[in-house]
């Protein structure tokens, strides 16, 4: 069982540090220091961390935007909320929008395709998003339906939603996502990587299939969207629409290899 922190954040000269904020901070650093490591080491690169101010300016201005955008009838009113990144409220799925429109920009500015760079990328981003899940567990968010499993997550009542208030437990959903993702970034990391790392658009491919089918799996758990087309939840779509993107991705990488080595 997992109680819920009644710690979110420490003050320090009157200034309020977010846990949220510093487990997020460490798990960019992490994923920058694998991508450093692998792309020297595999592709003799050694710009990563000169990119990485505006990989992640662009990461996070898409995720907040994005956020703001599924939960608009927050923001509609009161649009100046929306530059209040200190409230909470970011996506990964708008993350990864904003990583996408950055690399496109760097591989035309490096001159390596823009697959490639991709790949790079979307190799430590699972380990990434492994540890920023823990960011959520002190937040006391992104829990899941009501359980009474031995693996259950207290809420507090001041963070559960008015609907749950007489649940004391939930499914830890930010737990499921976490090991999940960590098994993704171990498949990536020690097998796609030796067997495709010439094989452009491989690993983001299996990173897009693979990170889709975790949030088909953990959406259904979730109560905390806001968003639905035709009753089904915004997220669902996005991560539908990334597996079969994924797909295709792989589809046209092994095609293109396959044509060459004839």
């Amino acid at each position: 069982m997992f109680i819920s922190p009644s710690i979110h954040y420490f003050n320090i000269f009157g200034f309020n540090i977010y846990i949220y904020g510093i487990i997020l901070a460490f798990s960019i650093f992490i994923a920058l220091f694998i991508t450093d490591k692998v792309a020297k080491k595999e592709y003799n690169y050694s710009f990563i961390y000169e990119d990485s101010v505006f990989l992640i300016i662009s990461g996070l201005i898409s995720a907040r935007l994005y956020y703001c955008l599924i939960n608009y009838n927050t923001y509609i009113e009161t649009p100046l909320r929306i530059l209040n990144l200190r409230e909470g409220g970011i996506s990964i799925h708008g993350a990864i929008i904003g990583g996408l429109l950055a690399i496109c920009f760097l591989s035309k500015k490096h001159k390596i395709n823009f697959f490639k760079l991709c790949d790079l990328y979307a190799l430590s981003l699972p380990l990434a998003q492994a540890i920023g899940r823990w960011g959520n567990y002190f937040n006391s968010e992104a829990y899941g339906l009501p359980t009474n499993t031995i693996l259950k997550l207290y809420i507090e009542p001041k963070y559960r939603l008015e609907e749950y208030m007489q649940y004391d437990y939930f499914h830890p959903t930010f737990l499921y996502e976490s090991v999940l993702n960590l098994i993704l970034f171990i498949f990536l990391y020690f097998f796609i990587l030796k067997k495709f790392k010439n094989n452009y658009g491989i690993i983001t491919g299996f990173y897009f299939i693979f990170y889709g089918l975790i949030r088909l799996f953990i959406e259904p758990l979730r109560i905390d969207c806001t968003t639905y087309i035709s009753n089904i939840p915004f997220p669902t779509i996005i991560s539908s629409i990334m597996f079969l993107i994924g797909c295709l991705i792989i589809y046209f990488a092994l095609k293109s290899k396959n044509s060459s080595s004839i």
